[in-house]
């Protein structure tokens, strides 16, 4: 397996388990549906704690992994509720 297709099923995994945990706490749909929410979320997260500077360290956490995953669902669930007061 490549790097590109390994980082590749990271990311994947990473928003499927964001979108997983965004649908715990706002409620939501299907496999799809998480996967599609915890993605866009991992982009809107990071840019939210890159905009506001907080970083993991701050977070007092060190396994990026989890970082990543904090980011992502947090950016989830804002892009969940965003898409409920727009519809």
């Amino acid at each position: 397996m490549s790097m590109s297709t390994q980082s590749l099923l990271i990311f994947l995994l990473i928003g499927l388990v964001a979108g997983f945990l965004a649908s715990l706490v706002v409620g939501g749909g299907g496999l799809i549906r998480c996967l599609l929410s915890g993605i866009i979320g991992a982009f809107v997260g990071g840019f939210l704690f890159n905009a506001l500077g907080i970083l993991g360290i701050s977070l007092g956490i060190e396994n990026a992994l989890v970082v990543e995953i904090i980011h992502a669902t947090v950016g989830a669930i804002v892009v969940v509720l965003i898409a409920r007061a727009i519809a």
